[in-house]
């Protein structure tokens, strides 16, 4: 399938979703979070994709945020609108059952840093920048920042963030947590596939199963957490791939995972 402000290469199990609106630097739109939302749906039951990762067309953008100049004829109604379905989506990255990595290659701001902070693995480029600006058009962010940052950030940083409106670099973002790497803008791509390949590596059923648990840790009190945690942990124990796992490392070889 085509998309128009969305491009998809798939090579060795991953796909490379590009925001590809470098003369709006790569904001979002409806028409952007649709494509988003097709292109996820279309990938989750595809056995030739492993690992996604989310990228900005060009050097100096991730995603910018979202186009001020549509959200500037939203009635307060569509503006619900627009918020529901960026979470319905952003929700649907959250919990994909693949991993989904963020290559931030410059801006992440309003929704661009709600995408990122979705996604499950975050790496920067050396001039990315984060930030919450909404406050400064007279908003909140609407797309989960309100949520999703202080789980990752803490709630003191999340405050600071959001109610100042500023931007952060990309080592004071890897210093509190938002961002797990940072390197060279020429090594992001290169980077970030590798780091693919490393997770493809592993059992899909584990990584899978892990991903739900951690999850969990975000909805549920720490007592039923690890309840949940301890029935995904027998789950695995169902697997073909945990007896294989098991086996090749016995027999000291590189295992065979076939994703059951």
């Amino acid at each position: 399938m085509n998309y128009k402000t969305i491009l998809l290469e798939i090579s060795e199990r991953i796909a490379l979703i590009t925001f590809n609106r470098p003369d709006k630097l790569n904001a979002v739109n409806l028409e952007v979070i649709s494509e988003l939302e097709n292109i996820i749906n279309e990938l989750e039951n595809n056995s030739e994709v492993g690992v996604l990762i989310l990228t900005g067309a060009g050097e100096k953008s991730f995603v910018a945020g979202s186009d001020i100049s549509a959200l500037a004829t939203f009635t307060p109604d569509q503006a619900k609108e627009y918020s529901l379905i960026g979470n319905r989506v952003l929700s649907k990255i959250q919990n994909y059952t693949k991993p989904v990595i963020a290559a931030v290659n410059g801006f992440a701001l309003g929704s661009g840093c709600e995408i990122a902070l979705a996604c499950h693995i975050r790496l920067a480029s050396d001039n990315a920048k984060f930030g919450q600006p909404e406050v400064n058009l007279g908003l909140i962010p609407g797309h989960g920042g309100t949520q999703r940052l202080a789980r990752v950030v803490g709630i003191g940083k999340a405050f600071e963030l959001i109610l100042t409106g500023g931007n952060i670099d990309a080592n004071e973002a890897l210093r509190i947590g938002l961002v797990n790497k940072v390197v060279p803008q020429s090594d992001l791509k290169n980077f970030a596939f590798e780091l693919a390949k490393t997770i493809l590596a592993k059992s899909p059923v584990a990584i899978g199963i892990a991903i739900k648990a951690i999850n969990a840790n975000l909805e549920k009190p720490l007592s039923d957490g690890l309840h949940f945690e301890a029935e995904l942990f027998k789950e695995c124990f169902a697997t073909e791939d945990f007896v294989e796992g098991t086996k090749a490392f016995l027999e000291k070889r590189k295992p065979n995972f076939k994703g059951k």
